[in-house]
């Protein structure tokens, strides 16, 4: 039989094989917020810090609006030419080294968020990351080149 709500109970029934491996655990648990290990729906979850959002459903719907722009961030760091091609190549390099460090602390701060488990999170950083590809990274809103075509993308995908 499992235990009841007791963490220090559950990782020892656990360790007996009492468990399934596709049981969800509550690995700490504090009042009124427990940390879950498959995804969940609600607007009581522990998102980026302690505490936030807690059981308010007005900062979990801050919190939501946060990590969808935080993932929109991510795209427009990844996809947008800051600089011209008249810069120079230690400024540039300069430049880009630090965007591209910005960019990716942002991005560990959208993953940490969606280890939260919460549904609502984890839509709000796919879609952030969709709207800002849409925006930043597509052909749609790009500038036509001289040749009439959409601006070169930096990756190149060739053999596919």
């Amino acid at each position: 039989m499992a235990p009841k709500n007791n963490a220090t109970a559950w990782s020892m029934w656990w360790a007996r094989g009492g468990g399934s491996s596709n049981a969800t655990v509550v690995i700490h648990h504090r009042p009124g917020v427990p940390i879950y290990t498959s995804l969940f729906w609600g607007h009581t979850a522990e998102v980026l810090f302690k505490g936030w959002p807690g059981d308010d459903r007005g900062m979990y719907a801050l919190a939501v609006i946060f990590v969808f722009f935080l993932a929109v961030l991510v795209e427009f760091l990844a996809h947008a030419e800051l600089f011209g091609p008249g810069a120079s190549k230690v400024a540039g390099g300069l430049f880009s080294t630090g965007i591209y460090t910005v960019r990716t602390g942002v991005s560990y701060m959208v993953m940490l968020a969606v280890m939260s488990f919460n549904g609502g999170i984890f839509l709000a950083a796919v879609g952030g990351h969709a709207v800002g590809y849409l925006l930043f990274g597509s052909r749609i809103f790009k500038k036509p080149t001289a040749t009439g075509g959409a601006s070169p993308r930096k990756e190149s995908f060739s053999g596919l």
